[in-house]
């Protein structure tokens, strides 16, 4: 009996493809065998054949760990880490095995990198294996493990200009196929279209044979010398993409007119934001002095040259009006001139910049958030301050309209007349804001569990497509079938 149930075991293991047909063999064996052994292992093997018949892989393993710690005999125990082995086995079968990809990373900050980090974590909880590519932060190279297992290659190359590496086209392949082979990679996830290592990276791996997925989390325009060279780059990287993902309709419209994408190979999957971080304080602030929150990098894209006009404008208005402005960047000197011709020294403070771990004790000591963006496509700094119940004062631009409910955001043109008309509105309506009650509608309206399901779903799609020959690459012929 016991050789019958050990063939129907290997039987299993030897054919994981045959799925329904083992299982259900291995089912009807352990019926009719567990009553004469009672043994723990048998009744393993029980719940394995039980669970795997009813799709609940999830929880397979809690109950394979529960059944070893209850037996007493060692000689029982040892087919269940058998098993165990097996079924880690089989489920990383069923599982991708992600190359996350963008010289954007950890230790730096910003909506890339907290888009990366996040959507690696919670991929990982859905039973995947995530490894992130990037270059070397000062010390920071080699090989790096951080919260959940998330293995990290910080690869011995210095950043050229702007965090980004020096394009090589070929000089990097040697490394990234080697990354690609040892961790197994079943596909790429380039992140960010200004990224060097990203592009050279989609590259390889298309060429290799590999699927690959591009989000883009940025917009450009068609004209400037930039844009122009950008856009040029796009279309020539993601000629063969297999998908690609945009944060905001906005954006999507903005990507398949930049790279000549066809609009079907393109989904739209926002950001979301970590709302048991970013909570509402404890205690409700009070309205007799009113603080407005600005954290940003204090650069040109992000309207920095409009805070300069608006501050002193808004602080001549209402002399109960305070400002604090985080962040730090090449406009930084502007402010300081600024704060020192209008003697705003008491009503400025300027922070510096910010690390993430310490972004929500600014925001909860404000009542607004203010975003001078010029271009955005999505902006989940938003979402931190109204995950926090701040009122969100921000320049109608990119996808920063679709973000939040028409009741959470007062927006404006990026005109600094406007921006003070609309900052005068939200100091009217704030009085009817509560941060609780917002905190609780972005928990329903953004997660980012729901956005690494949704995530999955475009890796089952791109992993579904017919792989390409070089002369269909070449001519960018879309002829894959779903």
């Amino acid at each position: 009996m016991l050789i019958t149930c050990w063939i129907l075991y290997l039987a299993w293991m030897l054919a994981p493809w045959k799925m329904w047909t083992s299982t259900i063999l291995l089912r009807i064996g352990l019926e009719i065998h567990v009553k004469n052994i009672g043994t723990g292992w048998a009744i393993t093997m029980a719940r394995i054949g039980t669970s795997l018949l009813l799709n609940k892989l999830k929880f397979l393993l809690i109950d394979i760990s529960h059944t070893c710690l209850m037996q007493r005999s060692p000689i029982v125990a040892m087919p269940s880490w058998s098993a165990i082995a097996a079924v880690i086995a089989f489920m990383a079968d069923l599982k991708h095995r992600i190359l996350m990809v963008s010289d954007f990373f950890y230790p730096n900050f910003g909506g890339v990198e907290n888009h990366i980090y996040y959507l690696s974590q919670c991929l990982l909880k859905l039973g995947h294996k995530v490894v992130v590519l990037t270059h070397a932060y000062g010390n920071r190279s080699g090989v790096r493990y951080m919260t959940g297992g998330l293995k990290v290659y910080y690869v011995p190359w210095r950043p050229f200009l702007m965090q980004n590496t020096f394009p090589t086209i070929y000089g990097t392949f040697p490394i990234i196929r080697t990354i690609l082979l040892r961790e197994k990679i079943s596909l790429v996830h380039g992140h960010q279209a200004f990224s060097t290592l990203c592009h050279e990276t989609l590259m390889h791996a298309r060429t290799m044979g590999y699927k690959v997925v591009f989000t883009d989390h940025s917009l450009y325009g068609f004209a400037d010398v930039g844009s122009i060279h950008m856009n040029k780059v796009l279309q020539f990287t993601l000629a063969d993409v297999t998908r690609a993902i945009c944060v905001s309709h906005t954006s999507k419209e903005n990507t398949v007119l930049r790279s000549g994408l066809p609009p079907e190979k393109v989904f739209v999957i926002p950001n979301a934001v970590d709302t048991a971080m970013f909570k509402p304080a404890q205690q409700r602030l009070g309205r007799d002095e009113i603080v407005i929150v600005v954290i940003s990098r204090l650069v040109y894209r992000k309207g920095a040259d409009l805070l300069v006009e608006v501050i002193p404008e808004v602080c001549r208005l209402y002399p109960n009006v305070r400002f604090i402005v985080g962040g730090d960047g090449p406009k930084r000197v502007r402010l300081e001139e600024m704060r020192e011709k209008h003697s705003l020294q008491d009503r400025v403070e300027m922070l510096g910049a910010v690390p993430h771990a310490s972004v929500r004790s600014v925001l909860i000591s404000g009542h607004i958030f203010l975003n001078s963006s010029l271009t955005e496509a999505f902006c989940i700094a938003i979402l931190e301050a109204a995950s926090c119940g701040l009122l969100t004062v921000s320049t109608r631009v990119g996808g920063v309209p679709e973000v939040l409910p028409d009741d959470m955001i007062v927006l404006a043109e990026p005109d600094p007349s406007d921006m003070v008309h609309a900052i005068r509105k939200a100091i009217s309506i704030l009085p009817n804001i509560d941060p609780q009650v917002m905190h609780d509608r972005m928990k329903r309206l953004y997660n980012w569990n729901d956005v690494a399901e949704r995530t999955e779903i475009v890796y089952n799609r791109a992993l579904k497509c017919s792989d390409q020959s070089l002369l269909e690459r070449l001519s960018r012929d879309n002829g894959e079938s779903e």
